[in-house]
C-alpha cells in the first residue's frame, strides 16, 4: 500500500510542469550587501575562493574589493580556473593574474584542498561562487575543502550566497559512502535544494567535515531570494553551460557524463542536445568541432544523431524531476555494451541506477527506491535552511 501511494504522489508532482524563471537582479546577492561583511575584513589577509561568476553586475569581486582597500594575497580558482576558461576535466594551472598581479592558485587537480603553506599568510577565505546545485558540479567540493582547510588552520571563512537556479526541487538517488569523491563529498541527492551558504552551515552542522572539525564560518544570506523558482544567470557558470536551458537540463545531462554520448561539447548548444554517431533516429544531428571552449570534444568532426533538447522547452516545461527517459532511449537504441563507463556510477551515486535503467523496470519504481534515502536527506535539510522552502 505504501508504495501505491508513493506512486501516485510522485505520478501527482510530475504532473507539476511549469516553473518561474526570475531575473537575477531580483535578488540581492551576499556579494552586494558590502555592510555585512566589509567589517569583517577590515585589517584582515584576504584569500578569495571565486571564478568569473563572482560579480557584482559586471565587476569582478576581486576588482570591486581591490577598489575598496581590501587586502587581498591571493585568489583560489575551482574547475575550469579563476577566468573560467578551462575544459571540464583539463587541469588548471596555478599562476599570477595578468590584470590584478594577484598570484591565483588552483584547487582543481592534485591541488583541491589550500595547504597550510598557502593560508599561511590569510587570516579569513572569501568563497564567491554561482552554484547551479547538483552534487557532481565541482564548485560544492571546492567550497568544502576550503572550509575544512579553514578548520584545520584557524582560518575564519566568509560565504557570500548566490541563488540556486535549480533549487526548486530534490531528486536523485543518496549519495552511498563507496561513492564519496570530488564528484560528492556528502550523502545528498544529485538535486540537493539548497544554496551554497545553506549546503555549507549543513556541512557544519552535521560535522561532515573530515575529522568532524568545526569551520569558523559566516554566511552573508541572500534578500529577496524565491526557492520556488529558478533563475536566469548573468554569466556563464562554466565554459558549455552557456544558457538558462542548459543550467536546467544540467542535473538530467550531467549524468551522461558517464557514458558513451556527446553532450554537444564542440557546437553551439552543449548540454542542450544529446547524441551518438551510431544512433539509429537520424532527424536530428550535429556535428563537434574544435573551438576555444572544447579543443577535442567527443566525437570530433563525426556527424552525431540524437535529440534536440530545445524543443523540450525546458525554460516552461520542466517537470521539477531529472529525466531518466532520455538515458533509457539512448541505451535501447545504441544497444552498446560499453554504454556505461566507470565514472557513471561517481555521477549518480550509486551502483543500482545503472543497473535499474538496463532492467527496464518502471522510472516511477527506480523513484521510489530512492524515497527512503532521500526522506533521511529532507529531515536534515530542513535544519538548515536560511530561506522559506519550496511553497
Amino acid at each position: 500500500m505504501r508504495g501505491i501511494v508513493l506512486l501516485l504522489l510522485l505520478l501527482f508532482f510530475k504532473s507539476e510542469a511549469q516553473v518561474t524563471i526570475l531575473p537575477y537582479n531580483s535578488v540581492v546577492t551576499g556579494a552586494q550587501q558590502f555592510a555585512r561583511y566589509l567589517p569583517k575584513l577590515k585589517g584582515k589577509r584576504i584569500a578569495i575562493v571565486t571564478n568569473i561568476t563572482g560579480k557584482i553586475g559586471n565587476t569582478s569581486i576581486v576588482d570591486t574589493l581591490l577598489s575598496l582597500k581590501v587586502n587581498i594575497k591571493k585568489i583560489f580558482g575551482p574547475e575550469h580556473g579563476f577566468r573560467g576558461d578551462t575544459e571540464a576535466g583539463d587541469k588548471v594551472a596555478s599562476g599570477i593574474d595578468k590584470k590584478t598581479k594577484l598570484p591565483v592558485i588552483s584547487l582543481y587537480g592534485a591541488n583541491k584542498k589550500p595547504t597550510k603553506e598557502q593560508l599561511k599568510d590569510v587570516d579569513v577565505v572569501l568563497y564567491d561562487i554561482q552554484d547551479i546545485g547538483v552534487r557532481f558540479y565541482t564548485y560544492i567540493s571546492t567550497m568544502c575543502y576550503a572550509m575544512e582547510a579553514c578548520a584545520e588552520n584557524k582560518k575564519e571563512m566568509i560565504i557570500l550566497d548566490r541563488p540556486n537556479p535549480n533549487g526548486f526541487y530534490i531528486d536523485g538517488p543518496v549519495l552511498k559512502n563507496e561513492f564519496k569523491g570530488f564528484l560528492g563529498l556528502h550523502n545528498v541527492p544529485i538535486v540537493y535544494g539548497l544554496t551554497c551558504g545553506e549546503y555549507a552551515t549543513m556541512v557544519n552542522g552535521q560535522s561532515w567535515l573530515k575529522n568532524k572539525v568545526k569551520c569558523k564560518l559566516t554566511v552573508v544570506p541572500l534578500q529577496n531570494y524565491n526557492r520556488a523558482c529558478s533563475y536566469e544567470l548573468p554569466h556563464k557558470p562554466s565554459p558549455n553551460i552557456g544558457s538558462t536551458a542548459a543550467v536546467l537540463l544540467y542535473p538530467s545531462l550531467g549524468l551522461f557524463e558517464g557514458t558513451l554520448i556527446s553532450l554537444g561539447r564542440g557546437t553551439e548548444f552543449p548540454f542542450e542536445v544529446i547524441g551518438h554517431p551510431n544512433y539509429s533516429d537520424t532527424n536530428f544531428k550535429f556535428t563537434p568541432i574544435a573551438s576555444k571552449l572544447s579543443a577535442s570534444p567527443k566525437y570530433l568532426n563525426t556527424v552525431c544523431y540524437g535529440i534536440d533538447l530545445k524543443k523540450e522547452n525546458y525554460l516552461i516545461n520542466h517537470p521539477k524531476q531529472l529525466n531518466l527517459q532520455w538515458l533509457r532511449t539512448m541505451l535501447l537504441k545504441l544497444r552498446r555494451e560499453d554504454f556505461f563507463d566507470k565514472n557513471f556510477n561517481y555521477h549518480s551515486g550509486n551502483i543500482e541506477l545503472q543497473q535499474q535503467i538496463k532492467s527496464r523496470i518502471n522510472l516511477d519504481a527506480i523513484r521510489i527506491s530512492w524515497e527512503t534515502d532521500t526522506q533521511a536527506y529532507k529531515a536534515i535539510r530542513k535544519n538548515y535552511l536560511l530561506y522559506k522552502d519550496f511553497e
